[in-house]
């Protein structure tokens, strides 16, 4: 779902930027501000782990073609849904600014259309008070599957529905609205399916070894919780799926991609003439040093970088939390 640049005005593009940008620092403020404990760790490994499950493409039979998970959801679940929106974010840069996965010009419209839906709106509005965690029982499994392809559908489809409205919005292409809303809609549907039915395996999986997780952020201050083997856990799947499942990706188009050729005959659009696109393309061919992961190790490569953004970011935001606390004030000299 990843937008390029040439779907949208520099308008939108820019108003979707402020947008991102401000629950980008709701979401810092959240982070400094959060009582959980070992929190930098499991949002560093949790990324990595994203980047390389973005990276396998699953066929949508009988379409020719493709999806792969998002992820907010379950960030959100593990992390919170502040904490898991930042760690998303991140993903989202890592892909653009490395690997021009998605325009640079269009950022804003992508963290906001999968980061936000999913992680600040389908997990706390429906996947947090439908399951409950934390309290005496835990969910059968069969509930967590039903809630988490639940939450990934309602979240995939506002997404669909947030790139029709942006690319509608900006009027510089010439697609039908409405056959690329059905089209997004009904593509986006089996992604979310698939997405819940991968997010659900991962939850119950967590639910049954180390339940603690899944409380979101409402932890009492103090109490910890060890995290060292989900860490170590979620860095192994990173590495497998980054060096070895991501080389069976499906090579149909993505439901963007297929949505786009459905209405235009071609899933590549002319590029736009504004300025603000231009220096954009400028920008990100400069920084793009893996464009299109054709790197034989863009998994492992991207998956570390992630890893160490998040980790330093989310280091930086709990160090100044860390450090206010342990402030004394000084007593007056008698």
């Amino acid at each position: 779902m990843h937008m390029s640049d040439a779907m949208l005005s520099p308008a939108v593009a820019i108003a979707a930027d402020i947008a991102a940008g401000a629950l980008l620092v709701i979401a810092g403020s959240k982070i400094k501000n959060s009582t959980r404990d070992n929190l930098v760790p499991l949002m560093g490994v949790t990324g990595a782990f994203i980047f390389a499950a973005q990276m396998v493409n699953f066929a949508i039979p009988g379409t020719g073609s493709s999806g792969h998970i998002v992820g907010g959801v379950l960030l959100a679940a593990l992390l919170g849904p502040w904490a898991g929106f930042l760690t998303l974010a991140s993903v989202l840069i890592i892909q653009c600014l490395i690997f021009a996965d998605g325009g640079l010009m269009a950022l804003g419209c992508n963290i906001l259309n999968m980061g936000a839906m999913t992680a600040l709106v389908a997990y706390p509005l429906l996947f947090r008070p439908l399951l409950g965690f934390g309290g005496s029982r835990r969910p059968s499994d069969l509930k967590i599957f039903a809630v988490s392809v639940l939450a990934c559908v309602v979240g995939l489809e506002l997404g669909a529905l947030m790139v029709s409205f942006e690319t509608v919005a900006s009027g510089v292409t010439s697609i039908p609205s409405g056959k690329f809303l059905l089209l997004m809609s009904s593509i986006h549907l089996a992604i979310g399916v698939g997405e819940g039915l991968a997010t659900g395996a991962v939850i119950v999986f967590v639910s049954r070894t180390r339940p603690s997780l899944l409380s979101g952020d409402d932890i009492p201050a103090g109490k910890k919780r060890g995290i060292k083997a989900p860490v170590i856990a979620f860095a192994v799947a990173a590495a497998v799926v980054a060096g070895g499942l991501s080389f069976l990706a499906s090579s149909d188009p993505d439901g963007l991609e297929w949505s786009i050729e459905k209405v235009s005959g071609s899933a590549e659009l002319p590029d736009s003439p504004a300025p603000l696109a231009s220096g954009s393309r400028a920008v990100q061919s400069a920084t793009s040093i893996m464009p299109d992961y054709e790197n034989t190790f863009s998994g492992i490569v991207g998956a570390t970088m992630v890893l160490i953004l998040v980790w330093s970011v989310s280091s930086v935001l709990t160090g100044k939390r860390r450090t206010a606390a342990l402030r004394v004030p000084k007593r007056d000299k008698p």
